[in-house]
């Protein structure tokens, strides 16, 4: 099994990439789902604060890769030749990915922050409703679990500075190239 593994601030285009990757048969495993999963367990609403505080506590208690390895079942039950593994948010969580998965890809997906406001503010999700000082502060808390080192340390970058369409064709291109692969 091929894992990709995708990281990126918040807003930069990484639920996209995953839903791109569904319309070509390809599953998805989201990380977040473990945390919003968790927030329901516990009789949280899912906003941003709950989540952020539930992800930063797990990181404390078991470790920075808590998330990767409370994510690994989900991954281990596909049967594909390749996964997308979305929302890896720190170099702890890519270096159990490669440990576990020889041939681990990890796809960076850069934005400039103002189309990330807009997005996030656009989507409709309960946590992301927010204002430009509250997306520096959950950018501050991701950077803080390593995502700027995961970010910089990724195989490949794609950057979604246009429009959905031109974003689309490029990881088209290069979900259809790793399939394709050797």
């Amino acid at each position: 099994m091929k894992i990709i593994g995708v990281v990126g601030m918040p807003g930069s285009g990484k639920g996209e990439f995953s839903r791109i990757a569904r319309s070509l048969a390809i599953p998805v495993i989201v990380m977040g789902d473990v945390i919003r999963e968790e927030a329901v367990r516990q009789g949280l609403a899912g906003t941003d604060a709950n989540l952020g505080e539930i992800a930063s506590r797990l990181r404390k208690d078991r470790g920075m890769a808590a998330v990767a390895e409370l994510t690994l079942p989900a991954v281990e039950r596909e049967d594909a030749v390749l996964v997308v593994v979305d929302g890896i948010r720190g170099d702890a969580e890519v270096g159990f990915f490669r440990e576990k998965f020889p041939g681990f890809i990890l796809i960076g997906i850069d934005a400039p922050f103002a189309a990330r406001l807009a997005r996030l503010s656009s989507r409709g999700r309960e946590d992301d409703g927010l204002t430009e000082e509250e997306l520096v502060l959950r950018d501050r808390r991701e950077i803080s679990w390593g995502l700027g080192r995961a970010l910089a340390g990724a195989d490949n970058l794609l950057c979604n500075d246009g429009t959905v369409e031109e974003f689309e064709e490029k990881v088209r291109a290069f979900l259809e190239e790793i399939q394709e692969g050797p």
